[in-house]
């Protein structure tokens, strides 16, 4: 019996599943669907080497066309799914064609979440999410103009990095009391609110922003915040976090809640349908909870597992999380998730730029976050994952190993 495997999304994740699907032995026909006219391309540059100049498109590209050709995989790109019929198991497209499937595989990532401030409808203000957006803002980026950037979280500052370093004038405003502050702890946000300070960066933090402000030709020109203070733009990029696109899967009836719903396996509540990437929202057996992920490394791991799941051979999905972001010659690496701790130990100084922050919770280390070091990111992949419990007077000993922290027999 044939197995046609439909993709909706052409991000890391589908090209994963598409690449364990051919090595594992996959014969039947597999079509990509994705509504942006690129093959599938890397997001991580889009804020920070793409945005730079300093990568050209093409390699930004995943695999370039030939791979597809090779791999006997149909591409319908710039399409987009209006409807999806489990029952009759078929998408249709917005150019009025429909697709069959036998194994539907959504892939549909996240979009930007959207203010609803007076006056956010003004031309100049841009979110950063795909290869269009970050083309507008290049046009914008230029040496003396002034940017504001509405969050404070990773997107946020690293395309505040970015742009400071082209020599535009940043301006950050963030609600929270801090930075990153649903990510990192105090002192790595404290740190990178030094670091941004000393390029340049204005950061202001606990502003609320009230409404944009535009000229008499429709264009931005200035924030409003709750407290009277405006705050000038020449344009403007909103970074306030991301929702999971499952509009499509809630449409049709599969179970969301934060994302499609999936299990181990990374199948959805209808047998023929999975998720995978951004979208989803599946049980971590390391943590015993549901979570919804948005890194690559997950996309990674969630292709693979829905592969090998569709070629009926599943292997449940267990990894350690883990995230990065550049700003300026920074290189922040957490591993793990840190919701829930109940205590955080330091290991080095922040003044000397390398050094962590290790979460725990009851003594078990369950989280890290590394600031140029690599050493104690990848020690902590290990102990994390066999969910040690370090002797904490050597946890706080930057001299000491990481890897010698804790017993792992």
């Amino acid at each position: 019996m044939s197995n046609h495997v439909v993709i909706i999304g052409a991000g890391q994740a589908a090209v994963q599943l598409i690449d364990t699907l051919r090595r594992k032995g996959h014969g039947d026909a597999i079509t990509l669907i994705g509504d942006e006219a690129h093959l599938p391309y890397q997001r991580p540059p889009l804020s920070k080497k793409y945005l730079a100049g300093a990568m050209e498109r093409d390699r930004l590209l995943i695999r370039h066309a030939a791979y597809f050709a090779e791999h006997g995989v149909t591409t319908r790109l710039a399409r987009r799914v209006i409807e999806i019929e489990p029952r009759e198991q078929r998408l249709k497209l917005d150019d009025g064609q429909s697709v069959r499937y036998d194994s539907l595989v959504l892939a549909t990532g996240s979009r930007a979440r959207e203010l609803n401030t007076p006056g956010v409808q003004l031309a100049g203000i841009h979110s950063l999410r795909n290869i269009a957006d970050v083309e507008q803002l290049r046009a914008r980026a230029l040496p003396g103009a002034r940017l504001l950037v509405i969050g404070g979280g990773y997107i946020g500052l690293e395309t505040a990095a970015t742009c400071r370093q082209l020599g535009l004038t940043v301006t950050v405003l963030e609600l929270a009391d801090r930075v990153m502050n649903r990510v990192v702890c105090e002192p790595v946000s404290r740190f990178f609110e030094a670091e941004h300070a000393r390029h340049g960066v204005r950061i202001l933090t606990g502003a609320k922003l009230e409404a944009f402000i535009g000229d008499t030709s429709g264009n931005v020109r200035a924030a409003r915040c709750a407290d009277g203070s405006e705050h000038a733009a020449d344009f403007v990029v909103v970074g306030v976090g991301v929702l999971a696109e499952d509009r499509l899967a809630a449409a049709c009836g599969l179970d969301c809640a934060n994302g499609i719903v999936v299990d181990e396996n990374c199948r959805s509540s209808d047998p023929r349908i999975w998720a995978i990437g951004d979208c989803c929202n599946q049980l971590s057996v390391h943590y015993n909870r549901r979570v919804r992920l948005e890194s690559v490394d997950n996309a990674f791991e969630q292709g693979t597992t829905a592969a090998l799941a569709i070629l009926g051979t599943p292997v449940a999905h267990d990894k350690v999380p883990w995230f990065w972001s550049d700003q300026y010659d920074i290189k922040l690496i957490v591993v793990g998730l840190s919701q829930d701790h109940d205590q955080v130990v330091l290991r080095g100084d922040p003044a000397t730029r390398a050094f962590s922050a290790c979460y725990l919770r009851s003594g078990e280390l369950i989280a890290i976050d590394t600031i140029n070091n690599a050493r104690d990111q990848m020690a902590a992949r290990k102990l994390i994952a066999a969910h040690a419990r370090p002797n904490l007077a050597q946890l706080a000993n930057a001299e000491a190993a990481l890897r010698d922290c804790a017993s792992l027999s």
